[in-house]
């Protein structure tokens, strides 16, 4: 089960991080759940509930009555608490018996993975370790819960390739359906209905996944399908993924409709897709843990922009795991909304996305999605990388 790997691979990280214990403390979890839950328990909390993890690997989950028998069917905790009325006796009981110099605890100022502890969950924890003269012991845990959300076990790695190779055989089917007059929601609707074919949802809000785009002067991302139709000369852009046993996968691929007389790509066309293809392949090629993103994204954007085209408008690329959006280390430039993502450096088994794109005029967009898998002194394909437009003849 991957609760028990990731409850494992966290112990070791709390004997790296040097902190002596890592609580998560939650409270009706299907409203305010903590990102991390999924890799702690295999379903919602309902009362005041807290898991402590040591480095000296001993794991406790303190739960309400009805939760109990959940826990315990894991098995992966060495002890599990159940309460009626009053949680925080248990808790302090605990926590005299550990003994703690340095509590790290779910909140974060940089990474939205890190921050699952609510202001007023924290203002209760804080008021219990104060009982304790233990409030001047807490510390972010965004380095443990950053760790354990990145680095993949192995499980979780077979479990998202899967995810990926599905993605990417929908996209191949889906250019033996394109054809001039077909809309961006006739695409779209191809794909989910391949997507429920084998028993999945798609990695996103369905509304937007598959994004699809089709010619000149779109929305560009993260927009619906329109009605807009294809027509000869349009380059096509598919920005989608698939739900796999709860984890995600998140590709791009292009297409183009040739017009009646055309033998060839444009040359505009085949330009920009040789140019996004080889920004991608730099990146890829300089990716090896310790490496920062903000490198890894520039020597692409200044690839772009060399070529003759205009800075692409986002990250680089970002982590995928449980959400298609998911880790702190982030590919991307040195801009305040990024924070310090761009300058964590990378560590083995992190699963990125490289999605650079540029604007061929009265063509459409071009942005092909990859993604790569961080080894131990390089990184490797985690996709199947395109190597040549899907070409549309009518």
């Amino acid at each position: 089960m991957i609760i028990k790997e990731k409850l494992e691979q966290a112990v070791e990280i709390l004997k790296r991080e040097n902190v002596d214990c890592w609580i998560t403390f939650v409270r009706e979890t299907q409203i305010n759940g903590d990102p991390v839950l999924p890799f702690l328990v295999p379903a919602a909390l309902t009362w005041h509930s807290a898991i402590i993890i040591t480095p000296d690997d001993q794991k406790y989950a303190i739960v309400g009555k009805y939760d109990v028998e959940m826990i315990k069917e894991t098995k992966a905790y060495d002890d599990v608490i159940g309460y009626i009325s009053d949680f925080k006796a248990p808790l302090i009981q605990l926590l005299k018996q550990i003994n703690p110099k340095k509590i790290a605890v779910n909140y974060s100022i940089d990474s939205e993975i890190c921050d699952g502890l609510t202001h007023g969950m924290y203002l209760i924890l804080y008021n219990i370790l104060k009982e304790m003269g233990l409030e001047n012991n807490m510390i972010s845990a965004e380095n443990i819960v950053s760790s354990l959300r990145e680095q993949k076990s192995q499980t979780e790695i077979e479990i998202m390739k899967k995810a990926v190779d599905i993605a990417d055989e929908i996209l191949k089917d889906t250019a033996d359906f394109i054809k001039s007059g077909v809309t961006e929601i006739d695409i779209a609707e191809f794909i989910r209905n391949e997507v429920k074919k084998r028993g999945l949802t798609v990695a996103w809000e369905p509304a937007v996944c598959p994004s699809v785009f089709t010619g000149p002067d779109t929305a560009e991302a993260h927009f619906r399908p329109t009605k807009r139709k294809v027509e000869k000369g349009h380059l096509i852009n598919i920005d989608f993924g698939v739900r796999y046993k709860n984890y995600t996968s998140d590709i791009q691929r292009m297409y183009y409709v040739v017009k009646d007389n055309e033998n060839n790509l444009p040359e505009p066309v085949q330009k920009g897709f040789d140019v996004i293809k080889t920004a991608i392949r730099k990146a890829k090629d300089m990716m090896k843990p310790g490496v920062v993103g903000y490198d890894i994204d520039k020597i692409a954007r200044e690839y772009i922009v060399n070529n003759g085209y205009g800075e692409f408008p986002h990250a680089l690329g970002h982590q995928v795991g449980i959400f298609d959006h998911d880790g702190t280390a982030l590919l991307g430039p040195d801009w305040e909304k990024y924070a310090q993502k761009p300058f964590k450096p990378l560590k083995e088994n992190m699963i990125f996305t490289i999605e650079p794109r540029l604007n061929i005029p009265g063509y459409g967009i071009m942005s092909i999605e990859e993604m790569v898998i961080v080894k131990k002194d390089r990184a490797e394909w985690f996709s199947n990388p395109q190597e040549d437009i899907y070409i549309i003849k009518n």
